[in-house]
């Protein structure tokens, strides 16, 4: 079998298509690190869009650019992730700002600022060499891009499992689950997969035309794609759920535990899927493409328009 039908065969499985589970860690290896997301971390990643207002999403949007700027024109592995968390966020803007889309846009402007929170939080601890600091799916996402082991797809979706299903449990906890009405929040929690599937496409010609040109050819249809990252989010809510209803320290323990291993062991599935196999493939014919082409503006118009390359 080759590696992008493996590839593929872990997808279905993160989808629920087949029973088969992502490579164990080596014989011998260290447990995936625990790092419950108890009052310390909660006191260390702000709340910083409290009352929910509007411009939280432009700020947002601002620190993002300014990340994305600094590793795009590096061709720092990572910016294949921060790229796209980029350009939902600008998604999520347009539609926010389409009259009725969200139910409550307090709700979820808070929301998007507290999860970017989560980003920086583990990204400045790793960076800064706080390693017990950092959850595990994060190490592995970003000691994969340093490394320069994975393809550009590789990055991405390690990126993407750290952030959904280890950092948006806690964050989906810590806003809150229900209206004060008593009313449900997963409406509007939904309505973000909506957004995600008018950027998947524009967002990966842009990849393509920016960053790395082979690492995104895996034969695998944006709608799969599009379709675990949905299966991902809806897990997240679920497990927001039990955090919340966890009624004793020893309950949310297992919870946790069960959150951060399962992060963990997706990223190593993923890694494994997705590395490079040198002598054949390496990260050099991605180094030079990026350097020639990251400026290069986004070859497919957004739902939000063209934004410029930095």
């Amino acid at each position: 079998m080759g590696r992008w039908a493996t590839t593929r065969t872990l997808l279905a499985a993160a989808l629920g298509v087949t029973g088969v589970l992502p490579p164990a860690p080596p014989a011998g290896a260290a447990p995936p690190p625990y790092r419950p997301d108890g009052a310390a971390v909660r006191a260390a990643v702000p709340d910083t869009c409290p009352d929910g207002g509007a411009g939280c999403v432009d700020d947002t949007i601002a620190r993002l650019r300014e990340r994305f700027a600094a590793l795009g024109r590096s061709c720092d592995h990572h910016a294949t992730f921060t790229l796209a968390y980029l350009r939902t966020t600008q998604g999520f803007k347009w539609g926010r700002d389409q009259h009725g889309y969200f139910a409550d846009n307090a709700w979820v402007n808070r929301e998007g600022a507290l999860f970017a929170e989560y980003y920086y939080r583990a990204y400045d601890d790793w960076a800064a060499g706080r390693r017990s600091a950092v959850p595990g799916a994060w190490l592995a996402a970003l000691d994969a891009a340093r490394s320069r082991r994975l393809s550009g797809a590789g990055d991405l979706m390690l990126g993407m499992n750290a952030h959904i299903n280890r950092d948006l449990p806690y964050v989906l906890e810590r806003v809150g689950l229900t209206a004060p009405d008593g009313s449900s929040r997963k409406p509007d929690h939904d309505k973000v997969n909506e957004i995600l599937a008018a950027v998947i496409d524009p967002l990966l010609a842009e990849l393509i035309a920016r960053l790395d040109r082979e690492g995104f050819d895996t034969g695998i249809p944006t709608s799969a794609a599009l379709g675990l990252l949905v299966s991902w989010r809806e897990q997240a809510w679920r497990n927001a759920v039990r955090l919340a209803g966890a009624r004793t320290p020893f309950a949310r323990t297992l919870v946790e535990l069960d959150i951060e291993s399962s992060a963990v062991a997706i990223a190593t599935g993923l890694a494994t899927l997705t590395s490079y196999v040198p002598p054949f493939t390496g990260p050099g014919p991605r180094a030079a493409y990026c350097a020639e082409r990251n400026g290069t503006a986004p070859p497919v118009a957004y739902p939000f328009g063209v934004p410029p390359a930095y």
